[in-house]
């Protein structure tokens, strides 16, 4: 499949057979050890190391048998998965069917920010401690690569620590407390400051690391960041700055580890804001309800521009929400609006703005890579076209928060579709938002568009792939010509480690812990 070609697997030295204590970094801390809390990638990528679900995804991004040995279809009504036997949990528990109905209820629940996962499905049923059937409203060839990051919890740990329900804004004590059947177990958990993990010594399946300990700290600053990988104080760093990735390369000190993630960067709108929020028009009627208006945002933004100064070449530019690399990729819709100051300025007058008017931008400063720069240089090319933005910029522990309570008229959104295919963001950021249908979690700004409603489960359902693509492109054709969102590039990936450091550098940008090797 296409996905495949994204990945991207290092073998920095041979594995020593001396075991180590692992230090490593990156921007953001994970704001959550809750694994169906929040659907982010700094969540889930690290409790990965943690949790265990039916289903995982290997070294070359295919899915492979995780707390299921086996899984095969139920003709047209879903899937039954066989669990594996003699797994426990790290308090020592005995892992079965009923753990993973409690935590399909619990995930699916609609305090879940992992909701929308399980919009396909009608019902679950164990069928004995060791069998379970998850069974759709329709065909659903995706369905088990659409939960490999569906970790399963322990009901009577969550029962017992009063943590039956996810929380996404507020704590409970599966937020700073874990019990998965992974790898390596957390031992320490300052958030914001370190969190510790080591090794699970009842882990079920087979030991590649040679990992005692393994540290994660959160470094915001990327000068303090490269310090510490040139000092040796931490063995990994995720991001490596772009403006300093060709001088780490080229020192020998250090190994520099590029990739192309399945992650594209985009505008998001508040659609059905009836006014604007902040900003000097901050209470008169809301411009971005009118596609014209949004289409003069795309076209006022100079992404080559972006490309070339704060990526440093690094990126390619996105024309949709998935990029070339992924299943189902609109090769009929591969366009984007061509950067053009005087259209943009005509779109706005034609929409009755010929004078322009500000408004608000949200945006994280530690979330993705350069995002507060690539934030001010929007800000600065709006301004061409008469857009007086009023630029916020937060830590994204406090950003998610603000999206989901509508804090916001424009903001800067990156997507990793799960799946790898693009029915995943047209589902979570394009579908009408339905907290029934489990749809639309992620679609903060309200986008509805009646048809796009209608093919979402008929592409979900359909076997043909040329059948199924014919659907892909029409829902892509709505959203580009809506420009419902405005996709701007395809995020790179840029690590550093130690030159005696072997890791795996997949396209979700997940670090998995049980295949890194130091020495």
């Amino acid at each position: 499949m296409k996905y495949l070609l994204l990945s991207t697997a290092l073998t920095l030295g041979a594995a020593p057979a001396m075991a180590e204590t692992f230090k490593w970094a990156s921007t953001t801390d994970p704001q959550t050890m809750d694994p169906h809390a929040v659907n982010s990638a700094p969540v889930l990528g690290f409790l990965n190391n943690v949790y265990e679900g039916l289903v995982r995804r290997g070294k070359d991004m295919a899915v492979e048998g995780a707390l299921a040995e086996r899984w095969e279809p139920l003709g047209a009504d879903g899937w039954r998965f066989h669990l594996r036997q003699g797994v426990t949990f790290h308090d020592g528990s005995t892992f079965d069917a009923d753990d993973v109905l409690f935590s399909y209820e619990r995930a699916s629940s609609e305090s879940a920010d992992t909701a929308s996962w399980f919009s396909p499905v009608s019902e679950v049923r164990v069928v004995d401690d060791y069998t379970i059937d998850f069974l759709t409203n329709a065909p659903n060839p995706l369905f088990p690569s659409s939960i490999a990051n569906f970790m399963i919890m322990d009901r009577s740990w969550a029962e017992a620590n009063e943590s039956v329900v996810p929380a996404k804004d507020v704590e409970t004590f599966a937020t700073r407390n874990t019990n998965g059947t992974g790898a390596f177990q957390m031992v320490e958990r300052q958030p914001g400051l370190k969190t510790v993990l080591e090794p699970f010594d009842g882990w079920w399946g087979e030991v590649e690391h040679n990992i005692t300990r393994a540290e994660f700290t959160p470094i915001q600053n990327s000068a303090t960041a490269v310090a510490a990988l040139l000092s040796g104080e931490v063995d990994l760093i995720n991001p490596v700055p772009i403006q300093d990735a060709e001088r780490l390369g080229a020192s020998g000190a250090v190994n520099v580890i590029r990739g192309i993630e399945a992650r594209v960067i985009m505008l998001g709108f508040g659609h059905e804001a009836d006014t604007l929020k902040y900003g000097a028009n901050a209470g008169d009627p809301n411009p971005f309800r009118d596609a014209r208006v949004r289409e003069a945002v795309a076209k006022a933004v100079n992404v080559p521009a972006i490309l070339q100064t704060i990526m440093r070449g690094n990126a390619e530019p996105a024309s949709q929400l998935v990029s070339p690399a992924m299943n189902g990729f609109s090769a009929a819709n591969d366009r984007r609006p061509a950067f053009d100051i005087e259209g943009a300025k005509a779109l706005l007058a034609d929409a009755g703005y010929a004078d322009g008017f500000g408004f608000g931008l949200k945006c994280p400063n530690d979330r993705y890579l350069n995002d507060e720069a690539v934030c001010q240089a929007v800000t600065s090319m709006l301004a061409q076209i008469g857009l007086d933005v009023e630029l916020d910029t937060m830590p994204v522990s406090n950003y998610w928060p603000e999206l989901r309570a509508d804090n916001y008229d424009m903001y800067l959104l990156g997507w990793s579709p799960g799946t790898f295919d693009h029915e995943h963001p047209v589902r979570f950021l394009v579908t009408t938002p339905n907290a029934e249908k489990k749809l639309g979690s992620w679609n903060f700004g309200g986008f509805s568009n009646a048809r796009v409603d209608e093919l979402l489960p008929m592409i979900q359902s359909e076997i043909d792939p040329a059948a199924r693509q014919a659907m892909v492109d029409e829902v892509t054709a709505i959203y580009q010509s809506e420009h419902t969102y405005v996709p701007l590039y395809v995020q790179p990936l840029v690590w550093g480690t130690q030159a005696n450091v072997s890791v795996v550098q997949r396209p979700d940008n997940f670090f998995i812990l049980r295949w890194v090797t130091k020495g």
